[in-house]
């Protein structure tokens, strides 16, 4: 059997990885979660026997700590943080205290066996883009946004920790991942949301901007792929979708899928943090994958099917 701990455990993407690790009978999973933006209804406790969940903040040591030494966890899954761009722009130090969570896990991974530590890095590292598509090994990360330096500064934790104590890591860089029980304030979800509330779609400035929309299952099934196939080891593979779409063009087709009576309504450009484009080099996501990516509008119709936290 495999013990597993997931932080951040009953966020969108986290509570996902805990489900599907808990199908396996051979794993025991732990999620823990601060609850300050997570949601315990993620996690279908009830279901699965070997799923574990505990309110604990992986920022404060005497928490987690306490969750290392009564679990003993063989991998952990480290995706506790502040995430989404306004809140992570409005509160920079709420973000910065997420180093604190890196250090307190690596630490307690390096001294308590852990084999390896799977972290939730983000494309907000690379921040305006130098080149398209971006490439884990050639493009430069260049951004200067607390959110996106708290990541680099958790990749360079795993690097050092790696090579100082010989404690193994895979880092997944995120693009923008969607799904059924994503948070409502995201921008699928909460475009979705005003659509079928026929409430104006808010996009900010000219909504040309670009972005790559990955579906949850393409998102956690080449995660879990790298875990289970030992790949991507001590290395860093991008996790998103490379079909760019403006954010006008998302606000379109939603409204076109659902049918709704919505219109589009221009905000002014954010200050910082809306960068003009995202698109990965997915080439080893692929190769994790092994298969085709869903269609974006495709996957929109499966959020549609289960719209109870979007409309929650």
């Amino acid at each position: 059997m495999s013990r597993i701990l997931v932080t951040g455990g009953a966020g969108f993407v986290p509570s996902e990885v805990a489900v599907r690790l808990a199908q396996d009978p051979a794993n025991d999973v732990v999620a823990v979660d601060n609850l300050l933006t997570g949601d315990i209804r993620k996690l279908p406790l009830d279901q699965y026997p070997n799923l574990h969940f505990i309110k604990c903040d992986a920022n404060r040591f005497e928490d987690i700590s306490s969750v290392f030494y009564a679990y003993r966890p063989e991998y952990v899954f480290h995706y506790a943080a502040v995430v989404g761009v306004k809140r992570t722009t409005d509160n920079p130090v709420m973000v910065l205290r997420d180093i604190d969570g890196i250090r307190n896990v690596l630490d307690l991974c390096k001294n308590s066996g852990v084999k390896r530590v799977f972290f939730s890095s983000s494309s907000e590292v690379y921040g305006e883009p130098v080149e398209i598509p971006q490439n884990e090994k050639t493009t430069p990360l260049n951004s200067k946004l607390p959110y996106a330096i708290v990541k680099n500064i958790g990749e360079a934790f795993l690097r050092s920790y790696q090579k100082e104590y010989g404690l193994d890591y895979t880092v997944f860089r995120f693009f923008n991942t969607y799904g059924p029980k994503q948070s409502k304030d995201f921008v699928v979800s909460k475009f979705i949301r005003a659509a079928l509330k026929n409430e104006d779609i808010t996009v900010y400035g000219d909504g040309l901007q670009t972005r790559t929309f990955c579906y949850i299952d393409d998102n956690v099934d080449a995660c879990l792929n790298a875990f289970r196939n030992n790949e991507v080891i001590n290395d860093v593979v991008n996790i998103g979708n490379d079909q760019e779409t403006t954010v006008l063009a998302l606000a379109k087709t939603i409204i076109d899928v659902t049918g709704s009576k919505s219109k589009v309504a221009h905000l002014p450009p954010l200050e910082e943090g809306d960068m003009t484009r995202r698109m990965p080099d997915i080439t080893r996501m692929r190769q994790l994958l092994g298969r085709e990516l869903l269609p974006l509008r495709t996957g929109i119709e499966k959020v549609l099917a289960d719209t109870r936290f979007i409309l929650g």
